[in-house]
């Protein structure tokens, strides 16, 4: 989903050059605390590239979902289509299967989000700060992360204090946001904060034949944080989340249909197009999920040294309810039936014990175990093209079944997709201070993996789905194996030497590798297991402050090669009338360039941030059999892989002042580009296939009267009503679309107070 600003935009969006002055000196940038090395340290002293958004710019600016990052993080995507999950500078994890890992890493109050379809955390309310490590971050981070990682930390709760705060916006399309936030101390050694948001939008598009908006979405939720601190050196917090959500953004005809199909869509009201947002299906599609967990955490100080403890429980359920036939039944129907219904669930313990910094010999060391539990069925009937319809207005018989009937010959109409994916590491940093301006860290991962998945076609009823009992005819395809496994082994290093060339300049560099392993890949009967994936990269920048701290710059350089790149293809598969998106191992793939960013504070009243990503990304090894039987072979090599722009920016100015005695002024005007990316390799796909680049301006103008609390204003974005796509799929009759609510200029008003 694209940008999500339903209150406003904030000023300073990247944290890393925030241009807040610090609370004693309003002329100087405030230091920005990160915990990129799994210790509190400012972010000027870490040989490493990472983007920070601050709390403050989270909660001012009223972002909805993780997914909206990527468009104050250049450098960072999201793909919402073929597995729904980041990248970072060009590479991610682009696949459906269920057993495959992430490329990049969500962690939410150091709990890995790993559960397929599973973003983090829905509602960014609340939020201490967001860091994006970028490039293989696997030695520090327990869990594989070969293109690095997006970490999100909420606030504890504040002992011996009350709080209170709130806030509620109002847009066009029914635009709207309301959250609110507690903490309570209890007692004088612990203390509570729950927050609670709900926000949503009307669609944008309509179902010409239903009467019924589409793209439109809603969601609310809670976090609630309970702090105890029994002693000084022991802190326990026990957290709880709950997060539900809801949209109709379903994806929409574009081109490429046959031209009996195109003129029924066209008599229906619809005319396909790179800006359609319009459907004639039959019903309305949907996808909805629902997200919950449990996490306890345990920090003790032993002497100077800190052992750290995080339990975690999460579960996930995702339900995908999209035919797609793109007219009305009675007309045309290709698969009317198409739900996907996911559940995981996910234990996970991490132990850390680190000593303190700023010594000769510094040292952090820990293990991490995780499993993780996803089961789907998936029920996708097609009709092979046949026309009928019954009495009910359902679509009679015969029907072709996708999916296939079990071994020894019991019926089934349902694929069940069953995968267990277990992670146990040894990991840790060792550093060398050698004098006070040059220091080495050495880091290292051993990690154990274990995949399995199993494959069998269940027998589900077909009258909650049709309304009539069993209108089918088996359809019989290749014999498949119904289960398998992989394990795998790696030992993964990081090597980063730092120099202090003067006191506000730095500059480092590191060589670090990574891993994914290997996974149980299903295509309806096809079995197709895939390899690992390893990187090695290499990255050299400087971290600097200027102009007594009034311009803070910060400078990288990196080069990335993957092997055994796990990518997807669309491939044929006898039997099925569709092509079968199939992952496997690419040769190889290349991601180099540059990232920058910089805060400047040019008065006490005016500054500017941003940040650009230079990111040269492709396949330089990759050839793929693009039929079952291998007769036809595709060659990706230096080709772009799908969602990777070669050029990402974002650049904020903000203006403050009194407009008279009583009131204050705090006006912000933020711009985001990214140029075009493929939705798919670019060899053979059509100009549709492309998304073309796009610039969003947002703004926001907010006024709080002296010594309150209160502050309104107004916001928009996508000021420019600039149309963006943000995935596209061949999906066999036609090329289909996704498109977001900030596709389209959004402008309302905003209201915040806190006590």
């Amino acid at each position: 989903m694209a940008l999500a600003l339903a209150g406003s935009v904030c000023a300073a969006p990247l944290a890393n050059a925030a241009a807040a002055p610090a609370a004693d000196d309003a002329t100087t940038l405030a230091p920005v605390i990160v915990t990129a090395e799994r210790r509190e340290e400012n972010l000027q002293v870490v040989p490493a590239a990472v983007t920070v958004v601050s709390g403050k710019t989270v909660e001012d600016s009223n972002f909805r979902q993780v997914t909206d990052l990527q468009y104050v993080i250049p450098g960072v995507q999201y793909d919402p289509t073929n597995g729904s999950a980041f990248q970072i500078r060009g590479v991610g994890t682009t696949s459906f299967d269920f057993s495959t890992e992430k490329s990049v890493s969500v962690v939410v109050d150091d709990v890995v989000m790993d559960g397929q379809r599973d973003s983090g955390l829905t509602g960014l309310t609340d939020i201490k700060n967001v860091e994006a490590l970028m490039g293989p971050q696997g030695t520090l981070f327990g869990k594989n992360s070969t293109s690095g990682v997006i970490q999100i930390t909420t606030n504890n709760p504040v002992l011996s204090t009350w709080q209170a705060k709130g806030g509620l916006s109002y847009g066009e399309r029914n635009d709207y946001n309301v959250d609110a936030t507690i903490n309570a101390p209890i007692g004088g050694n612990a203390a509570i904060r729950v927050t609670a948001f709900t926000d949503g939008q009307d669609g944008y598009g309509k179902y010409t034949t239903l009467g019924k908006t589409l793209g439109a979405q809603q969601e609310y939720g809670y976090r609630a944080k309970l702090l105890w601190q029994p002693i000084s050196k022991l802190q326990i917090i026990l957290s709880n989340d709950y997060a539900r959500h809801w949209d109709n953004s379903i994806r929409t005809a574009v081109s490429g249909a046959p031209a009996f199909l195109t003129a029924l869509q066209n008599a229906n009201g619809v005319f396909p197009n790179p800006r359609n947002a319009d459907n004639a299906d039959s019903r309305p599609g949907s996808i909805r999920w629902v997200e919950y967990g449990d996490s306890l955490r345990l920090k003790y100080q032993i002497g100077g040294d800190t052992i750290t403890s995080i339990t975690a429980y999460r579960a996930t359920r995702y339900v995908n309810d999209t035919q797609a036939d793109l007219v009305p039944i009675s007309q045309y129907a290709y698969i009317p039936f198409n739900n996907g219904d996911l559940h995981t669930s996910k234990f996970s313990q991490e132990f850390r014990w680190a000593s303190p910094t700023g010594q000769f010999f510094e040292y952090l060391g820990g293990v991490f175990y995780n499993k993780l539990i996803a089961d789907q069925t998936q029920l996708q009937w097609a009709t092979a093209q046949v026309l009928g319809q019954a009495p009910t207005g359902i679509l009679k018989t015969p029907q072709l079944l996708v999916s296939t009937t079990s071994p020894g010959g019991n019926p089934g109409n349902t694929a069940l997709f069953m995968a267990r994916n277990q992670t146990a590491a040894v990991f840790g940093q060792i550093k060398f201070n050698l004098t006070e301006k040059f220091n080495i860290a050495f880091g290292g991962r051993y990690t154990y993996d274990h995949n399995t998945q199993s494959l069998s076609f269940p027998f589900v009823s077909s009258v909650g789905y049709t309304g009539v009992v069993n209108p089918f005819v088996g359809a019989t395809v290749t014999p498949y194996q119904p289960e398998g496994a992989v394990t795998g082994h790696n030992f993964s290093y990081r090597i980063a030497p730092q120099y202090k060339v003067a006191d506000n300049l730095m500059v480092y560099a590191t060589y670090s590798t990574g891993y994914k392993p290997g996974g149980v890949a299903f295509v309806s009967s096809k079995y197709d297991p895939f390899k690992e994936e390893t990187v090695y990269a290499w990255e050299l920048g400087e971290k600097s402050e200027w102009f007594e701290h009034r311009l803070r710059f910060n400078l990288d350089a990196f080069v990335e090669h993957f092997s055994g790149y796990q990518a997807t293809t669309l491939v044929t598969v006898p039997g099925i009338p569709l092509p079968q998106g199939v992952i496997g191992n690419a040769g190889g793939l290349t991601s180099k360039g540059a990232e920058a960013t910089f805060d400047y504070l040019a008065t006490d009243a005016l500054s500017f941030s941003g940040s650009v990503t230079y990111a040269d990304t492709e396949f330089t090894n990759y050839r793929y059999c693009s039929t079952a039987a291998c007769t036809t072979i595709v060659n990706y090599t230096k080709t772009t892989p799908p969602n990777a722009p070669r050029w990402s920016g974002f650049i904020s100015a903000t203006y403050k002042r009194e407009l008279f005695s009583f009131l204050k002024m705090d006006a912000n005007l933020q711009y985001a580009y990214r140029s075009k990316i493929w939705a798919g390799p670019a060899v053979g796909e059509p100009a549709y296939a492309l998304v073309a680049g796009y610039g969003l301006f947002n703004g926001r103008v907010s006024f709080s009267p002296k010594n309150s609390a209160l502050q309104f204003g107004v916001y928009g974005r996508n000021l420019l009503n600039q149309y963006f796509a943000t995935g596209t799929q061949n999906y066999g009759i036609s090329y289909l679309h996704y498109s977001s609510p900030d596709a389209y200029r959004t402008v309302g008003v905003f209201a915040k107070y806190a006590y």
